[in-house]
Parts: structure tokens; sequence; C-alpha cells
């Protein structure tokens, strides 16, 4: 006889490997949202619904009997169809056998990617304020997170030099988030060439978060890092049609790499997800086939961009430039000196608006003290920024 299962104390619990994560801002404030009925301009995701065309081609692929596991690198029509994308939009030449993978969005990606090619040791250099999975996966890859901050005086322009600078022996890789989520800032082609630079004489490696590559303002073209040949062969360049087709909660993203970096992502994939939703792949495989679905984004979001400038124009709170994302950031130092996380628990409580404290994103640097500012979402139906943009003009005239 087997004998009893006895429970484990905790004492004898192993240390958690992430000890100073706990539940993300934007689970707590978006259930401060809902306990004051406030209008939520914090998480990232739009209030409306998405193309019915592509709701129709999912049910279309359920109908037609594509409701089991799909292939572990992905679908294969999706897969030729991200690579015709990659060619014509970025002259990103890449094999969708060995070099595409679909992955359960952006986040598992990134994860995959770091816990593939980060060991033990090596060293990972972040840009502050950091998007909040980065550094958690970096730490559970065993590396330490590297930060360089973000210039606040330039737009929030990543400093090369400062890059170049931080570099060691044990540099693995660098995380770049562009465009950037919170600020909006985009790179530049001056900044591929710096990039282009360093990657030639050091052979360091690149994880390139593009998920908002499709959401970039006044006549820019955005700079992927798949456009250059080579950071491309350096790089893992990773999106999401979450943020493309307004699909958040399909979770269906994608990483492209060369076939050997690839191959290493693949290997630590299968044993996090296997595959990913198969009806939801063929319907977006079937989506693509008409490119206006996501040329088209740049003018949706930019007038949503425009509505919020204008309507806060006149008031207390400052919006500072938006050049990509559907993120803006508010300036409030003319109403108060309070921390951001303060002020933005209070304005959840009394505006009944939700934004994000942009002290969130920083982990391992400080925030620039004389900056006071919170994220607002405006991926939103009009009338649902008209009613936010009320509430907060009318807590500024108090």
């Amino acid at each position: 006889m087997n004998p009893p299962i006895r429970a484990t104390s905790p004492r004898r619990l192993a240390p958690s490997k992430l000890p100073a994560v706990g539940t993300t801002i934007f689970t707590v404030m978006s259930a401060l949202a809902a306990q004051h009925g406030a209008v939520n301009l914090g998480q990232g995701f739009p209030d409306f619904d998405c193309d019915p065309r592509l709701q129709q081609a999912f049910a279309d692929a359920m109908a037609a009997g594509h409701n089991q596991y799909a292939p572990m690198a992905g679908y294969l029509a999706l897969r030729e169809a991200l690579a015709s994308k990659q060619r014509t939009l970025y002259g990103h030449a890449c094999d969708p056998h060995t070099e595409i993978t679909v992955t359960a969005g952006a986040t598992q990606a990134i994860m995959a990617a770091v816990l593939a090619l980060v060991a033990p040791g090596d060293e990972v250099i972040v840009f502050e304020p950091v998007y909040d999975s980065y550094i958690p996966s970096i730490t559970l890859a065993g590396g330490r997170a590297v930060a360089i901050a973000l210039d606040h005086q330039r737009g929030f322009a990543p400093d090369w030099d400062r890059v170049r600078a931080a570099i060691t022996p044990r540099t693995r890789l660098i995380m770049l988030n562009f465009p950037h989520n919170p600020t909006g800032r985009c790179l530049r082609a001056d900044d591929l060439r710096a990039l282009e630079s360093i990657v030639a004489e050091t052979g360091v490696l690149l994880i390139s978060d593009e998920v908002y590559e499709h959401i970039v303002f006044d006549g820019q073209s955005h700079c992927s890092i798949g456009s250059s040949a080579l950071l491309a062969r350096h790089a893992v360049v990773i999106s999401s049609f979450g943020k493309t087709f307004h699909t958040t909660g399909w979770k269906i993203g994608y990483a492209i790499a060369p076939a050997a970096l690839s191959a290493e992502i693949r290997k630590v994939h299968q044993f996090m997800v296997f595959s990913v939703n198969t009806p939801g792949q063929h319907a977006i495989a079937a989506h693509l086939d008409d490119p206006t679905t996501y040329l088209d984004l740049p003018a949706f979001y930019e007038a949503k961009r425009d509505l919020f400038r204008a309507g806060l124009a006149d008031s207390p709170f400052r919006l500072l430039p938006c050049e990509g994302t559907y993120f803006v950031l508010a300036d409030y130092s003319a109403l108060s000196d309070e921390p951001d996380d303060v002020f933005a628990r209070r304005l959840a409580i009394e505006a009944r608006v939700a934004a994000i404290p942009v002290s969130v994103f920083y982990e391992c640097t400080p925030r620039p003290r004389d900056v006071r500012v919170v994220r607002l979402c405006f991926a939103k139906r009009d009338a649902t920024l008209n009613e936010g943009l009320r509430r907060l003009r009318a807590f500024a005239a108090r």
C-alpha cells in the first residue's frame, strides 16, 4: 500500500522565483474602475468589437471542422501570409516553415524567446519605462536585467551611447519595444543605423516587441527591426493580432527569427502551450488576404488620438506627444504634486476615470522626479472617450 500523501509545510516550499511580483497594476486599476463606476482608460484593450468579417471567418473555420490541435509552429497558411506581409511591408524575407512561429499572444512569444535564449548569469538590456512582462521573463531565465532610462527630456528617445557603454561580455540580448508602450515613441532610421553599428561590433541579439507596428501616426512609417537585413539576422521580431485586429482576447501572436533561433524558441513554445487556437488561426489567415485590414489602422486610431487631444486642449492636463500605440501620457503637474500612483487612485475614485501610473513601468532605474504623468488608453468607442473627457475636464475644473 502506498503511504499517505502529506501536505507540504509552507516552511518547506521553495522560495518564490519572482518575489517582487504581485497582482499587476492593470488588474488593480480595472478592479478599482469597476468598484467606482469609472470609465476604464487604464487597461489597454478596445471596448469595441472586431470586424464582423473576422468573426464570420472564425465561425466558418469551426463549422469546417478546424477545432483540433493546430501544428505546433502554427497553421501554415497563416505563416505564409505573414511571410508575404513581412516581405511586402519591410523587405524582410523569412521562411514560413522555419522562421515563423505562431504563439499565444505576444507575451507568450516574449517569454518563450527569453527562456530559449537567455542562460543563468546573462545580462539583458531593457529600456525604462519597461513593459511589465520583460523583467519577470528575464528573472525566470536566470538572467539579469540592465535598465537604461529613455530620456524624457528628448521625447523618450533611446540613448545609443549609453546602450553601447552598458554592453559587457555577459550581455546576451537587447529588448526593444517600439512603438513604445507607454510613451508612444517610435524608432527612426538613425536609430536603426545606431543599432546596426552596435550589433555589428558586439554580435548581441535582439528581441523586438512590435505589437503596435500598425498604429503609427502623422505619416510616419514603422521602422521594423526586420527592415534591416543585418538586424533581422540577429533578432526575434514579435507582433500580435490582438492589437491589429481588436482581438486581445484571442491571444494570437507570432515570433519571426532566423531558423537557428526559431528552433530554440520552438523547443520552449511546445512545452508552454504546444499550439494556438486553431479556428482563430484560420480566420486570421483569411482576413490577411485584405491588406486594408491593417493598412487603414493608423488613420482609425489617429482620429481617436486627435479627439482625445482636442478634448483636453484647454484643460490643466498636458498631453505629451504620441507618435504611435493607442496610449497617451497625460502630465498632471498643474493639478497636483502627488506621486502618480496616489494621483491615479484618486482619479479613479473622484473623477471616476481609470488611468495607469507610469511609475509602475520603472523597476530598475529611478522614475524621473520631475515627471508627473499617467497613461491613458484611447482604444475606445468615441462615446466612451467623450464621457471620459467630460469627467476629466470636470475633475480638473474643481
